[in-house]
């Protein structure tokens, strides 16, 4: 497999829609495309997948590491010939500083991966040569290479000519690809992109237009190692029942993996649907959208049972939105109050400004991502449930409930624990 990070110079300037764009044509050329993610974003991954038909796996050096990312690498490059890379934000941007720990640059030196910038190139013509300049200069100085710049709103053939040439005057990476100012675009909601169908995926060849040549010669060879993980099966004989929905649909493809490795059966189920929960040893109930169907959950048949596998005493993990459903109630935007399965004491509340956002690690040594709109708000005391740092949680019988969607490879035996 040959391997490229796809990075932008900061956010907005179009990663995601020229990421489908490229994934559109590799995968119309026949060429086997096969789609990954920077950084713990789950929506994008779910865009990637709606296009190749495959799941997009996160990666990257603070939430999944090193490691695990080259294990993912590793494990998926005998069935893909090229494999794209959606980086995350602007390029350098990380937990903190220039190319810091989480960053795209980090990644893709880590990884040892070259990398296609995109730039937004409305307005531009030979002002991309000093942009191009910097980035390339900086990248440098991690060891990572630009191999060709990917642009985004570009107004005819001819301002396309204009970007190419000033790129190849100053000798710096060619233009690989270029989309039209009145490409389709994405819809949008408060937590990023809206949840694809695929009916809804725009087509974006009328837009692009692509150098093939150079394009392929853009991505980098990418040597597989040994995919062999330990065969620990820790949940060996083990029944997981999880929520998988438009209500649960923040699920990380390597959480699923890895439970399935372990030797797990999964049970799957839909709240949104009513549906009770299945005959389980243990219950996930990932994050995703309650907020968008109240009406129909407050009347789901799902939130009674529940109720009773959690006063059953068995394992429960829930994750941000799953953790909402566990509530007393769901306050929406509009003051619209919503009865949930009542199991703790609080409501949920929908607020129009970010209420968290970034990444977090249990004392166990799993780490996650925080990233909500909604609060707690409660008239009880509710004791914290977690020792680490953003949303510490609440316990309660054998429920571990909070905003963090944690990433189960990076603790194994803590989420082992959690799920026994």
């Amino acid at each position: 497999m040959k391997v490229a990070l796809l990075a932008g110079t900061h956010s907005g300037c179009g990663k995601t829609t020229l990421m489908l764009a490229l994934l559109q044509y590799l995968k119309k050329q026949a060429l086997k495309p096969r789609a990954f993610k920077v950084g713990p974003d789950f929506l994008d991954p779910l865009w990637h997948a709606a296009v190749t038909g495959l799941p997009s796996y996160n990666l990257d050096t603070q939430m999944v590491g090193i490691t695990e990312s080259r294990y993912l690498l590793n494990r998926l490059a005998g069935a893909a010939e090229y494999g794209l890379i959606e980086g995350v934000m602007g390029m350098f941007d990380g937990r903190s500083g220039v190319g810091s720990a989480g960053s795209s640059v980090d990644l893709a030196s880590q990884l040892e991966v070259s990398v296609m910038l995109v730039v937004d190139a409305q307005g531009m013509s030979g002002s991309i040569v000093p942009l191009v300049s910097g980035y390339c200069d900086f990248a440098k100085q991690r060891n990572v290479q630009i191999t060709g710049i990917v642009a985004n709103r570009v107004g005819s053939e001819f301002h396309a000519r204009l970007l190419a040439e000033a790129l190849a005057d100053y000798q710096l990476p060619p233009l690989l690809a270029w989309l039209t100012n009145d490409a389709p675009t994405l819809a949008e909601r408060q937590l990023g992109l809206k949840i694809p169908e695929k009916s809804r995926v725009p087509d974006f060849e009328p837009a692009l237009h692509v150098d093939h040549a150079a394009l392929l010669a853009a991505f980098s060879p990418f040597t597989p190692g040994d995919p062999v993980k330990t065969d620990t099966a820790y949940l060996q004989g083990k029944t997981i029942a999880i929520a998988r929905d438009a209500v649960c649909c923040f699920i990380y493809p390597a959480n699923v993996d890895w439970l399935l490795e372990q030797g797990a059966r999964l049970a799957w189920f839909s709240p949104l649907a009513g549906e009770p929960v299945p005959a389980a040893d243990a219950l996930w109930l990932p994050g995703g959208y309650p907020e968008l169907h109240a009406r129909q959950l407050a009347d789901s048949l799902s939130l009674a049972s529940i109720n009773a596998f959690i006063e059953s005493g068995r394992p429960v993990l829930a994750e941000c939105g799953g953790s909402m459903l566990l509530g007393d109630a769901l306050v929406d935007q509009q003051g619209n109050r919503w009865p949930m399965a009542k199991v703790l004491r609080f409501d949920s509340r929908m607020q129009t400004k970010l209420a968290a956002l970034g990444y977090r690690e249990d004392a166990s040594g799993m780490r996650g991502h925080e990233f909500h709109y909604s609060i707690r708000e409660s008239k009880h005391a509710l004791a914290p449930g977690f020792a680490c740092n953003g949303d510490q949680g609440i316990r309660f019988k054998n429920l571990r409930a909070c905003y963090n969607h944690w990433y189960f490879p990076s603790a194994p035996r803590a989420i082992t624990e959690w799920l026994t």
